[in-house]
């Protein structure tokens, strides 16, 4: 049943992959013979329409999470920028780069950035090392699932929010290597050690999955922000994120929202505005990093073991993502034992 399962969703992938570079090659197309505005809106509107039925494509909540991230959220913000002559998509690109660009959590760099990165030699290891690192985790975590109903609640919390976090950075890893190793194109960094944030500022907008801030900030932000001032724009952007994740959690579970994870959102939200307009007096006090740091990451954990992996919980999630974890480990033993039997009968002929 595993293997059946995964060769139905490779196959889809495949068609998939197939559809999303004759509809961005179009995007790109039209693009360049349309100005920005209302025609190119109206050009561009089936892609994004597109890129919102493609979830319904695939039977796992990895590749149907991953697609919703990659091409629903990402990809169609890309696309209403694109729309209105902004943003990271460009038709001038090549094709591949303009792909890519539009269908993956990735910036181009300048090549000015670039040529900083590798002086400075600066950023966390990525690539192949993390792969690996988060390939050792995972199944480690996923071992521990078993004894979840002997844990308490702060230790489910833990486990759930590694989780999160080692899988997203394998994704990200995995997308880096191909991009940067295979076709070498330069990225933006994906994280940056949200761990060390001081403030609900720092980790949202310059820590945590990098690529949403990036695009949020022109896409919802910066327009609120000009019409409604800072903190509009601040809510603005944490409700969008907020309805979005919502989205992904619909295409993953099948499950009609709940309203907590836009709820964990706006909370943040509310706390981002507040911190901002705290800090906007200069000589009010400030808590010391070594405080601010830990006083953070607890609220972040807090918040989210009330608001966020409830609704992850509820929808059966955990239990989904466990079941088809154990399906690919049970297809890479069965994997193995092949490419074992193929030896040992090599070796027999010989």
């Amino acid at each position: 049943m595993a293997t059946a399962l995964m060769d139905g969703e490779l196959g889809a992938l495949v068609k998939v992959t197939a559809a999303v570079w004759a509809t961005m090659s179009y995007a790109r197309l039209a693009a360049s013979r349309l100005r920005p505005g209302a025609p190119r809106l109206a050009a561009l509107l089936p892609v994004v329409a597109l890129l919102c039925a493609v979830p319904f494509a695939f039977s796992t909540t990895t590749f149907r999470g991953t697609s919703g991230f990659f091409l629903t959220w990402l990809g169609s913000f890309k696309l209403f920028l694109l729309a209105a002559g902004s943003g990271p998509l460009d038709p001038s690109l090549r094709l591949h780069h303009f792909v890519c660009s539009a269908s993956l959590p990735v910036k181009l760099r300048q090549p000015a950035a670039a040529a900083k990165e590798k002086i400075q030699q600066a950023a966390p290891a990525r690539g192949p090392a993390r792969i690996l690192l988060c390939g050792a985790v995972i199944p480690a975590i996923i071992y521990a699932y078993q004894f979840k109903s002997s844990m308490n609640a702060y230790q489910l919390l833990a486990l759930y929010t590694a989780h999160v976090y080692f899988s997203l950075d394998l994704l990200l890893a995995t997308v880096h290597t191909v991009i940067h190793d295979l076709l070498g194109m330069e990225m933006e960094p994906q994280v940056d050690r949200p761990y060390l944030a001081s403030s609900l500022r720092e980790f949202w907008g310059r820590r945590w999955n990098l690529m949403v801030p990036s695009i949020l900030r022109p896409s919802v932000f910066r327009p609120v922000r000009a019409r409604l001032g800072n903190a509009a724009g601040v809510m603005a952007t944490f409700l969008v994120s907020g309805l979005m994740h919502e989205l992904i959690f619909y295409y993953i579970m099948w499950s009609p929202p709940t309203g907590e994870v836009t709820a964990f959102f706006l909370l943040h939200g509310a706390c981002a505005a507040a911190e901002g307009w705290w800090a906007s007096h200069a000589g009010w006090w400030r808590p010391p990093r070594a405080a601010a740091v830990p006083l953070t990451l607890a609220f972040v954990a807090g918040t989210g073991f009330w608001l966020f992996f409830p609704a992850m919980v509820k929808g059966g999630l955990d239990e989904m993502v466990l079941q088809e974890c154990q399906g690919m480990v049970a297809l890479m033993e069965q994997a193995g034992r092949r490419i074992a039997g193929a030896t040992d009968l090599v070796s027999g002929t010989m």
